[in-house]
């Protein structure tokens, strides 16, 4: 009940459901990975450093989560996820569940195998992600700290798609002022924003 044929079937019954797409990007093999998390809504991206891209570590992000911004917001937030078949996603059952009540906190979809167009919008934002995270460049000095950096550079962005509104005063706009702050994303005035792995490195 989790692939993408079934996805369209949810998202024609429940058509007013806001979106959410999430993948990882990788710096090098085996070495720190992001998971990033994508709101349709808005254009506003999310994203937690980890280890290893291994299944528990994307349920200790949704944990974490769960726990910073308490279930009622993660339900509100997080309804439903659309993601790849990587092995880091293999556990549904475990991110679908409230580590703390067992109630239902989100619904997981997959896209088909090599089929990375079924969720453009994240797949797009790594685009801007990649030139603060270039492929090939180790992520093991990468902390939660400048990973949040890098999100609020990313999302105060200026994008003509969006009508030069960044992206993180649309999600302020849906979701309410608060919820960026406790992830340690904060608006970067336009003149100051900066997309370069640089960002990173200070």
């Amino acid at each position: 009940g989790r692939t993408f044929e079934d996805y369209a079937k949810f998202l024609k019954r429940y058509s007013d459901m806001p979106l959410v797409e999430m993948d990882s990007v990788e710096g090098v093999k085996g070495g720190k990975v992001l998971l990033t998390i994508n709101f349709d809504t808005c254009a506003m991206m999310l994203a937690f450093i980890r280890n290893a891209n291994t299944s528990q570590s994307v349920i200790d992000v949704f944990n974490m989560l769960e726990d910073t911004l308490t279930l009622p917001v993660f339900k509100r937030l997080f309804p439903v996820i659309l993601t790849d078949n990587g092995s880091e996603f293999s556990n549904p059952d475990a991110l679908e569940a409230s580590h703390a009540t067992g109630e239902r906190r989100t619904r997981i979809f997959y896209c088909k195998p090599y089929s990375s167009w079924q969720k453009p919008n994240v797949e797009n934002n790594h685009l801007n992600l990649r030139k603060i995270f270039p492929k090939g460049k180790s992520m093991d000095m990468v902390t939660q700290e400048k990973a949040a950096l890098a999100m609020s550079h990313l999302n105060s962005m200026c994008r003509a798609s969006l009508n030069d509104i960044p992206a993180i005063r649309l999600f302020e706009e849906i979701y309410g002022k608060g919820i960026l702050e406790k992830l340690g994303i904060r608006l970067i005035p336009a003149k100051d924003v900066k997309l370069m792995p640089e960002l990173i490195c200070q």
